[in-house]
This record gives structure tokens, sequence and C-alpha cells, in this order.
């Protein structure tokens, strides 16, 4: 017994400089990824992909053939050649209505069948009722994140009420004079003929989350993976009696079993391996069966599942392993304070500042996020996510496999034992 209070400890320097560069650390960098990240979208929205289709026939007009909807999409691909915020795809409404349905694309406008014809009859002489109003097709896609279809949506709104009024000054200098022989809704209708309506392009199902359960499902999969490997890492420990374990007022500990740092990844891997099982089996059935997430290919969705919950924890308990106490703090900065806002689910990665662009291609929850969206949304589609999610998480797997056992065998072979060799167990026991 020292015989010092233990308040005394607080007037410890150095107890307040430790704490407080690593609390203060902690702070600037979630504000720094989580608010940086998010504060403009729009300004550094670049090359956001959007379909573009012309499916006008065309018609005749005084003697010539002429196709509105050509000139429409040749119009905005010229306005927008000088930016670089939308990336229009021009291409026919099967290859759209197929990147739609893989979330390639966050929006698109169409322009319909009868484009021409609807247009060119605002310029007959009838005088008795209501010229039918072209329409443009603005397609929105959730699937692919609510932001980003959200830019799409304002960006292609905008490009066909810019259209439309560009096509009206067309019209209206074409006819003339001849404006007076038109009836007065023809006349009004002439200098903005086309409506823009707004449309779905890829429906979900009611129990989706506007696009976001996938989002979140996947960020269930990888907090479970990080919060478990904390706990089987500390619990691990404590079955071989190098940590006590605290259970309310009880101090229990076990005698020491001496285990090298890699046997003790080793330990705590496996164990992460088997109880993923179960983590995942429970995620899925807590979401779809308890909460009634709407979400098909069961099997597969559980597999992923379980593959997630395991890659995200032995990825944790590489860190853990590697950087001792700290570690906690790189896995939480790992795979939460730069995976959620680089994840492609709230804010599309094509409107983030380019750093965080670089972190979105290896974070983990990324390459997790894009696979479950394919199974929930696009049919499980190999080219909609899955695939690169499969594969990354194999990557991820085999670095932290490589890191690792790499670092601590290195540690092993240095003498750098968590316990000297000279310590004997029985001085390590304490019971109370």
């Amino acid at each position: 017994m020292s015989g010092i209070h233990p308040f005394r400890v607080l007037r410890a320097k150095p107890l307040w400089i430790a704490n407080g560069v690593i609390t203060g650390v902690l702070a600037l960098l979630f504000t720094v990824f989580y608010v940086g990240a998010n504060i403009d979208p729009v300004d550094h929205l670049r090359k956001l992909p959007v379909g573009l289709v012309n499916a006008d026939h065309g018609a005749d007009a005084g003697g010539r053939q002429i196709n509105l909807g050509r000139q429409i999409t040749e119009s905005i691909k010229k306005s927008t050649a000088g930016g670089n915020k939308i990336d229009w795809k021009v291409m026919d409404e099967k290859k759209m209505n197929e990147e739609l349905g893989k979330g390639k694309l966050y929006g698109a406008l169409v322009v319909p069948a009868d484009f021409t014809s609807a247009t060119t009859a605002l310029t007959g002489t009838a005088t008795t009722g209501t010229p039918a109003r072209p329409t443009l097709t603005v397609l929105t896609n959730q699937s692919a994140g609510s932001v980003g279809s959200s830019l799409a949506r304002t960006a292609t709104t905008q490009a066909a009420e810019g259209a439309s009024l560009q096509v009206g000054k067309e019209l209206t200098s074409q006819v003339g004079t001849g404006q007076e022989k038109l009836p007065a809704a023809a006349r009004v209708l002439l200098t903005d003929p086309a409506a823009v309506t707004v449309e779905d392009g890829h429906p979900l199902d009611s129990h989706s989350g506007l696009g976001l359960t996938a989002f979140y499902y996947a960020l269930v999969l990888v907090v479970c993976g990080m919060l478990s490997a904390n706990v089987i890492s500390g619990q691990v420990d404590h079955a071989l009696g190098y940590t006590h374990n605290d259970m309310g007022p009880l101090r229990l500990h076990r005698p020491l079993i001496r285990a090298t740092r890699v046997q003790t990844l080793a330990v705590s891997s496996t164990l992460m391996a088997g109880l993923s099982l179960l983590m995942g089996t429970l995620v899925m059935a807590g979401a779809v069966g308890l909460m009634g997430m709407d979400a098909s290919h069961l099997p597969l969705l559980w597999l992923y599942s379980v593959c997630a919950i395991a890659v995200s924890g032995i990825g944790a308990l590489t860190l853990l392993a590697v950087f001792g106490t700290p570690g906690m703090l790189v896995v939480t900065l790992v795979f939460i304070g730069m995976a959620v806002p680089t994840a492609n689910a709230t804010t599309p990665i094509q409107a983030l500042p380019g750093f965080y662009r670089f972190l979105a291609e290896f974070e983990p929850l990324r390459q997790i996020t894009g696979g479950i969206r394919s199974i929930l949304y696009y049919d499980a589609q190999a080219d909609a996510g899955l695939t690169r999610g499969w594969v990354m998480m194999a990557v991820g797997l085999a670095a932290a496999a490589l890191f690792g056992f790499g670092m601590t065998s290195w540690y092993d072979r240095k003498g750098l034992h968590r316990i000297p060799v000279g310590t004997k167990p029985e001085k390590t026991a304490v019971a109370r």
C-alpha cells in the first residue's frame, strides 16, 4: 500500500496530456470525416452517371423529317460539355433499364416516342379543343442512394426544362406571324411546350427504407464484427490467464497459459469465424423475420452476412493484436470513422471530395454495402456490386492475415512477449 490517495493521480500532467491528445484527435478526425465529407455535395459533384434516352420517332413537318428528341439530347450534351458534374450517358431504353436495375445510374431523362409529333401538333390551326402537351420523363433511382438520386433529379429536371424552352423558341420562330391563327392555349404552350414528369425508374418494395436498408444492414454487420472483436480479444486474454475479468463486484482470474502472440491471434480468429455463423444468422433473422425488411435470395444473404462479420471481425482482431490497447481506436477509425461517410450510401462517391473518394476504394463498409445492395435491390446480379463485394472481402481477409500474423510473428521472434518468460504464473493470480 503506497498510502497515496487515488485522486492524487489527477494532479499528474502526463495523465491529462495523454488523454487530452487522444480524445482531441478523435474529436477532430470524426468531425473531418463526417462533416467534411458531406458539407457541400453539390460543389464536389463530379461525373454523376445519369442516363439520356431519345426514344422519339420523329415526325414530318412542312415536308421534312425532324426529330426534336435528337435535338434535345444533343443540346443537353453540348450545354454540359464545359462542366463535369453530370456524366450524361446516351443510351436506348433497354440499356437504361438495365443500368438502373444495377444501380449504375442515379437517374435518367427520357424523350418519349411521340415527342416530335405531339410538339408539332401545337402549331396546328384548329380552334377547338385543348392541345395535348408533350412530355419529358425524369426517372429517379433511390436504390442507388437517396442523395445521389435527388442530385440527379434536380440536374435532369433543369436540363429538361431548359430543353423545353429551347424547343419553344425554335417553334415560335418557325411559326412566326402564324401564331395569331393558333388557339390561345396553343400560343401559351408554344413558348414552353414540354411538361416534365417525374417517375421512379427502379421501384423498391415498401420495407426497403427508401433505399437505405442495404446501408444500415451492412453497417450492422461491420459493427457486429468490430465490437465482437473487442469482446473476443478480452475473453481470450482472460481464458489464457493474461487478464482479469471483472463481473460486477467480482474479479475472476484463470491460471496463466503461456501463448505466443501468433497463437493468441489464431485462437481469437477461430472463435470469431465460428461465432460469425451465429451473429450472421441472428442479424438476418432480426432484420427479415422480426422487423420485416424486404429481402430475397435469403441463403445468399445469410452467407454474405456471415462472411462480412467474419472478415470485419478478423480485421479488427488483427489491429488489436498488432497495436495493443490503441488498437481499438484504430479499429474505430477504420471501420466507423472513415467508413460511414465513404460507404456510397447516403452521399454518392461522385459528390465527395477527392480524399474521401480515395478512401472509398478500399474502406470495408463501402464494399460490403455494395454486395448487400445487389442482393436486396438488384436480384443479386454479379456486376451490380456483388462480385466487387466478394473480391474485396477476400482481399481484406488476406491482407489482415498477412499483416496480423506477420507482425505478431515478428514480435515473437524478437522476444516481445506479453509476459516476460521469467514471470511466475502464481504471482499474477489475484482474487477478491
